[in-house]
C-alpha cells in the first residue's frame, strides 16, 4: 500500500507519520517512510535549493520542474522497489502538493501540472491520500517564525493553496480523505487509523498505542 499525507505546513504531517509507523509496525507490517522532495541524494540536493537557497532565483516553471525531477528519482529509486517488496510506503507529500503549490497557489496551468506529474511518476499514484486540513491562520501560528522559501509567501497565497488541496484531492489518489487537523494529535491519528483499518483490514491490536 502506498499512502501519502499532505496539506499546508502546520497540520502535523511529520508527527502523524511517526505515530503511524509505530502502529503499523506494532501490527506486524513492514513500513518505510519518505519525504517529497527528498529521500534520495538527488532529492535532498534539490530540496535544499527549493526551500533554503533563497539566493538562487527560481522561475515558477523551473521550480515546478525541480519538484518533478526530485519525485521522479524518489519513485524510481525508493518507492517502486519498496512496494515491490510488499512494504507499506508512507510519504510526506507527493504530486498533489506540486499541483497545488505551483498551480493553485502559483498560477501555473493545473491540468498541465497533472500531465507532467504523470510522466515524472510513471503513472504511480498513492492508494490513499490523507489531507490534513487546517485554517491558514492556525497553521501559520504553529509554524512560527522560522520559515522556508515557500512559507514566506503570505496568507493570501496559502489560502489559495488550502482551497487547492480541497478541490484537487480527488485527482490525487484512488481514495482521498480530509482530516480536520485543528483537532488534537490523538484525534487526528485515530481518524487516520480508522480509515486505514477499513481500507486494508489492518489489525486493531495496537490501536491504542
Amino acid at each position: 500500500m502506498f499512502v501519502s499525507l499532505d496539506g499546508i505546513d502546520g497540520g502535523g504531517k511529520s508527527t502523524q507519520i511517526q505515530m503511524l509507523v509505530e502502529w503499523l509496525e506494532g501490527s506486524g507490517k513492514q513500513v518505510v517512510t519518505f519525504r517529497d522532495p527528498g529521500s534520495t541524494r538527488l532529492g535532498e540536493s534539490i530540496r535544499e535549493i527549493l526551500l533554503h537557497r533563497e539566493e538562487v532565483p527560481l522561475a515558477s516553471t523551473a521550480e515546478m520542474l525541480l519538484y518533478m525531477a526530485a519525485r521522479a528519482q524518489l519513485v524510481d529509486e525508493r518507492i517502486r522497489p519498496a512496494l515491490a517488496e510488499g512494504m507499506i510506503v508512507l510519504c510526506d507529500r507527493f504530486l498533489l502538493a506540486n499541483v497545488v503549490y505551483q498551480g493553485c497557489g502559483g498560477g501555473l496551468d493545473i491540468d498541465a501540472l497533472w500531465s507532467v506529474g504523470r510522466i515524472a511518476t510513471g503513472g504511480l499514484s498513492p492508494d490513499i491520500t490523507f489531507l490534513l486540513d487546517i485554517p491558514v491562520e492556525l497553521a501559520m501560528q504553529r509554524v512560527g517564525g522560522q520559515q522556508d522559501r515557500l512559507e514566506k509567501r503570505g496568507k493570501d497565497y496559502f489560502e489559495r493553496v488550502r482551497q487547492g488541496f480541497l478541490t484537487q484531492l480527488p485527482r490525487a489518489s484512488s481514495k482521498g480523505f480530509v482530516v480536520d487537523a485543528s483537532q488534537g494529535i490523538e484525534a487526528i491519528q485515530k481518524a487516520i487509523r480508522s480509515e486505514l483499518t477499513l481500507q486494508d483490514g489492518i489489525s486493531e491490536v495496537s490501536k491504542q498505542r
